[in-house]
């Protein structure tokens, strides 16, 4: 019985070295409950529910994303609890103006920035997964702006993932209704408390992400615990 423990024991531990093998040990889904029992602002909320009208494009539940695979099984959208009641008020800000948020994508397991570093080391565009994504905190938000009349994006510089210059909220925009749309977005974020990220106008971090862990929790077991 002792060789069939200590046996077990090697091989999850063999397991786990070969899954973190950049030195970076998330938390588990386990770890995440106990966490959130005695700090619940550590929830990770559904923002499709918690957030009325929000529209989601969730490509990384496609095969329409820079890796050209299906990484999520699930097109779900979740955040830290802050970081949703924050994004509540963007929402609210922009419904008077006929306008809305599309999410592209919002909490992000640690295996999957894993696999996007894999596919494309260029850390302008992919977290490190030597330090984790703020996606992986539950604290990053890649969205744009919607027409909720007609449900079309607005007009931005680019489009959403591109690697490219013209995608970094610093490169100046010729078209005025560009620049407008792209400023509007900045705005109203860092007006509720994010910061947009220097290689992508999409990409907004939660300003207090330094306080929430790196996790590497599937939807799935997000959904098994409503």
């Amino acid at each position: 019985m002792r060789r069939f423990v200590f046996f077990v024991f090697i091989l999850v531990t063999v397991t786990a070295q070969a899954q973190y093998k950049y030195g970076l040990r998330p938390m588990t889904y386990d770890e995440y409950l106990t966490a959130v029992k005695s700090a619940p602002r550590k929830e990770l909320v559904d923002l499709s529910k918690f957030v009325p009208g929000l529209v989601l494009d969730i490509r990384y539940a496609t095969t329409n994303n820079f890796t050209g695979t299906q990484i999520y099984n699930l097109a779900k959208a979740y955040a830290r609890r802050p970081v949703a009641e924050a994004l509540f008020k963007v929402q609210n800000e922009l419904k008077p103006k006929g306008l809305g948020i599309k999410m592209f994508d919002a909490y992000r397991p640690y295996k999957a920035t894993v696999k996007f570093y894999e596919v494309y080391k260029d850390t302008t565009y992919v977290a490190s997964p030597y330090r984790g994504s703020r996606h992986n905190r539950g604290c990053a938000l890649d969205l744009t702006i919607i027409n909720l009349k007609t449900g079309e994006e607005l007009q931005m510089p680019t489009e959403y993932d591109s690697f490219k210059k013209e995608a970094w909220p610093s490169t100046p925009v010729k078209d005025p209704v560009v620049r407008a749309n792209r400023a509007l977005l900045i705005e109203v974020m860092q007006k509720h408390g994010f910061k947009v990220n220097g290689s992508e106008w999409w990409h907004f971090d939660f300003i207090g992400w330094k306080n929430y862990e790196v996790m590497d929790i599937d939807f799935e077991e997000l959904e098994k615990s409503k």
